[in-house]
Parts: structure tokens; sequence; C-alpha cells
């Protein structure tokens, strides 16, 4: 089995493990989950390790056939299980095994339905994997479809007093996004063929050894001639074969060529503009953000870690690897209008953070204004905006993961979250209060720690774009000052002068050893990856320059 293979189903065969053990051996779920999730994380490290930086396309790759259905005049279906990785998706696989590991370990304060949670969390788990190195269309709505039930679950039993709501809402949201991604999907399948799978349906080669450049040439040709015959015609879901417009049949509705508009506007800038809606709401982007800040409130702390850490950077993902590539010249030609979006997110949900009082609202809204970076930086168009955003994706994700176990710390021996109920709390728990201003100050941007790094490659790559003016960048400068305002207000609030809270002070204890081994790895890689950015960029720069040249 590939690593990559084992990367999804390990987690995915232990949950049915977990499933399968009797109650009465409950007190292992919780070491199985850490020990698979310490196994994903030092795969993740290995994939890392052994990825070429210097190596176009997609490494690690692995394709079987999975379905393939003739359909007559229709041509024939098929769909793939095609896994591969490359330097967009290299940093969140990373990211990924780091935070669902951190996560395993905050899980040891769940003490109800141990079973049911661990078991979903490591089905979470493999899904996510699965989002993130899934190169066939089909088989990516698959796990992102899929990795909604576990999360529906987690929010809806393990939640807060509003559960109910905020696991519906999530879920209702998220699901009318992907219908949105749905149609696309659909449209992109009746368009586009395969040229390799046609070369062999058609007869022209025997074997795959056999496909070569010119091979692929002489079968777009025919295609564009009319000259291949519509049932030997082989349908695709493969992302390698849809951002070549040679691929799509002359008369699609998808084709670059195509005449068909609505409402004065070509089906495809309709098609781009639909999975901008279903990967905004995952971002989430502003209007389509409201899901989030609920889903966090009521989420335990385990599951606001895994949500804010990795499952919003799904929908920045989804735009770089699906929505940009197939879609290059509605992408261009909207260029101003989602960098407004990014703009309106960052200061909105910044604005937002000003005013919360409680602290998991303030955490959400302030990665709604640190999504709006990755908006912006994708919307530049540029080698730096773009490797801005993956890199804003891969350091928000370790910051608000440290952010929320923060939370959930003081949560955990309070179970209040409003800021108002502390003063002072430095004067009695210091290493606490030490970790929390690094997190605060990572996450403003301070330089040296990784925040700082994501937020000013978008900025540079926002202003030096020539799809957008400058001052729609300049508007998004203005988010760094409020991110300021917010995290360094509610530190003076809550750590500093003199000591109060609606609780006893011996309620106030300082971290202990399981807190630490998952706070103190954050916070230095928050400052590794901050002084070292090329740990990131050196992985997604190839992959970033192939994406670029579409737009050129």
């Amino acid at each position: 089995m590939s690593v990559l293979s084992l990367l999804i189903f390990l987690p995915i065969a232990f949950s049915v493990v977990i499933l399968l053990l009797p109650e009465n051996l409950k007190g292992y779920f919780k070491w199985i989950t850490v020990g698979v999730t310490a196994v994903e994380f030092l795969l993740s490290i290995w994939v890392y390790l052994q990825f070429d930086q210097h190596t176009e396309g997609f490494q690690f790759l692995v394709q079987k056939d999975w379905i393939t259905l003739p359909l007559g005049s229709l041509g024939v279906a098929s769909i793939d299980y095609l896994i591969g990785v490359d330097g967009i998706s290299m940093p969140m696989i990373l990211l990924t095994g780091l935070v669902m590991f951190i996560g395993s370990i905050s899980s040891f304060e769940i003490g109800q339905k141990e079973k049911a949670y661990y078991a979903l969390y490591l089905l979470l788990t493999g899904s996510v994997i699965g989002c993130f190195v899934a190169l066939d269309m089909f088989l990516f709505y698959l796990f992102f479809e899929f990795m909604l039930l576990p999360m529906y679950f987690l929010i809806g039993i393990w939640g807060g007093p509003r559960k109910e709501y905020a696991s519906i809402k999530f879920f209702i949201y998220t699901l009318v996004g992907s219908l949105f991604i749905l149609v696309v999907m659909i449209g992109l399948y009746l368009s586009a063929i395969d040229p390799v799978e046609t070369a062999l349906q058609t007869g022209l080669i025997s074997e795959l050894e056999q496909v070569t450049p010119n091979l692929i040439s002489e079968i777009q040709r025919l295609l564009a001639e009319g000259r291949l015959p519509s049932e030997q015609l082989v349908h695709t879901f493969d992302l390698r074969f849809l951002p070549d417009p040679n691929n799509f049949l002359p008369e699609s509705w998808l084709h670059v060529f195509s005449n068909i508009s609505i409402a004065g506007m070509g089906l495809r800038s309709w098609a781009f503009i639909f999975l901008l809606i279903g990967f905004g709401i995952k971002l989430p982007a502003v209007p389509v953000h409201t899901w989030l800040p609920d889903a966090h409130v009521e989420a335990p702390t385990p599951v606001s870690v895994v949500l804010a850490g990795i499952l919003l950077k799904i929908g920045g993902y989804g735009l770089l690897r699906i929505a940009y590539p197939i879609f290059p010249e509605a992408g261009s030609e909207l260029a101003f209008v989602i960098a407004i979006v990014g703009v309106v997110s960052i200061l909105y949900g910044a604005y937002n953070a000003l005013a919360m009082n409680d602290l998991k609202k303030l955490i959400a809204y302030s990665s709604v204004s640190h999504m709006g970076f990755v908006l912006l930086g994708i919307a530049s168009l540029t080698s730096e905006g773009i490797n801005g955003a993956v890199f804003q994706m891969f350091s928000h994700g370790i910051l608000s993961a440290m952010l929320f176990v923060l939370v959930g710390v003081l949560y955990s021996r309070t179970h209040d979250r409003r800021i108002n109920s502390y003063q002072g709390l430095a004067s009695k728990m210091p290493v606490y209060t030490a970790l929390t201003a690094v997190a605060f100050f990572a996450s403003l941007g301070l330089p040296a720690f990784s925040g700082f790094i994501g937020e000013f490659f978008t900025l540079i790559g926002g202003f030096n774009s020539l799809y957008f003016p400058k001052w729609v960048t300049g508007l998004g400068v203005l988010g760094l000052v409020l991110g300021a305002g917010y995290f360094l207000w509610t530190l003076q609030r809550m750590f500093f002068g003199k000591f109060w809270s609606r609780y006893e002070e011996s309620v106030l204890s300082d971290l202990n050893t399981r807190e630490k081994l998952m706070l103190f790895p954050l916070a230095i890689l928050a400052l590794i990856f901050g002084i070292f950015p090329n740990l990131v960029f050196d992985v997604s720069n190839q992959a970033v320059n192939e994406l670029i040249k579409l737009f050129v």
C-alpha cells in the first residue's frame, strides 16, 4: 500500500476497530487515537522530507481503475482512485498530521460516549487527508461530503447548549456549498475527456506505456475535428486533464469558446462562481461565514482545533486545486470582485472580533479575517500572493489550533470563556500567560512569527497585482491594525493589572503536563516557520509557478 493510501485508510480502519472493541476497554480508545494520529503525523513528515521540490507535477502518484461504465452514445464514464501530492497539497498534509495529533491529545477531556467520539474523530482524519490528496474530482467530492458526517455528530453530540442548532447550520451551509460544486462537476464530466483512456478505448494504443505527448496531441486534434466516435470518448474527473482546454468537446457547455451565456455571462464564468461559492462557504468568506462562530462556540475544544486548523483550509485549497486551474480566464475576470470579498472578510471579521466578549467568538471572527488574506492573495494571481496564501493557510492552522487549545485550558477550569470574567491572570498562570502572548503576537503578525510571513506576502501580491487597484490591498492593511487592536486589548484586560476573577484562585491553576505537550510544540513551530519560511515556500513555489502560467 502506498504511503498516501496509508494516510487515508489507517485512521478509517482504526475507527472501525474502536467500534468493534467492547465498552470495558474504553480506556484504550483515546490511546489508540493518539497512537494512530501520531503515526499519521510521522508519515506526513516522511512524505514532506521525501518530496522533491524541483520536480514538476504530482508525486507519490497512485492510479487504479475504480468505475468504468460504457454509456453507449454518451461515451464511457471513468472514475479512478487517483491520489498524489504537489507543492500546494504538501503543506496541507503536514498541517493535517500535526493538528489531528494535537486534537487527539486535547480530546482527553471528552468524558461521554467515548467509543463513538474517537471512531468519528479517526473517520474525520482519513476524510480530510483524502481531500488533500485526491486528484480525481469525484474522489475529492466524495471525501469532501463524507467529512460532513463526523463533524456534524462531533458538534451535535459533544457540543455546548446550542449544539443542535450549530451542527445543523454547519451541515446545511456546507451541504448547500457542495451542491454548487456538484453542478460544476457534472458539467465538467459532460464536457471533458481523458485523452489517455480515450486512446486506449479507440485502439490507438494497447497499453499505458505507449502514451507520449505526441499521442495526446493527436487525440486532442481528432477531438477538435470531431473525428472520434462519441461512444469511444472516455469522460473524466481527472484533475490533471481538466485544466487543459484541448480536452474539452468542441460543442460542450464548458468549452473555452462556448457561446452559451446566462444573464450576459458565459457558462464557464458561472461555473467558476459556483465553485467560488461552494469553497467560499468552507473558507469561510463574508457573507457566507455565519455558520463558523456558532460552530466554534458550541463545539468542544478538540473539534474547534480541527475545524479552525484544518477544515477551513479545504476552502482555499479547493480554489487552488480546482477552480483556478480549470477556469483561469474566469478567475482573472473576477479578480477584482474576489479581492473585494477578501478585503471585506478581513475588515468585517476584525471589527466583529473587536466587539466580542466570548474568547471563542473572538478567535472565530479572527479566523474569518485571516482567511480574507488567503482570498486576497489568491485573487492577486501573483506568485507572491498565492505562495503567501498557501503559507497563510499553513500558519493559521498552527496558530488557530494553539488559540483554541488555550481557550480550552481556561474553559476546562471555570467553564467560562467571557473576557470580562478575568483580570490579572499573569500573576496566577504565568506559563499560560506567556504562551497566550506568543499566540496573540504571532496571530497579529509580529515579525519573526509565521503569521507575519503569510500576511506580508499576500499583501505584496495584492500590491503587485495587475487585476485590481492598489487601494483594495491598502484597505486590507487596516486588518493588521484591527488585529493588533483586538488581540492586545484582550491581552491587557485578561492578563495584566491586579488579579480578579469570578472564580476562586485555586481553580485557576497553571498548565499541566498534557497541556504543555500540546502548546509548546505549536509555539515553537510558529517561531520556526516565521524565521525559516522557506520550509514552506520551497515546497509550494514550483506548483504555484505552474498555476501562474495559466494566467499569462
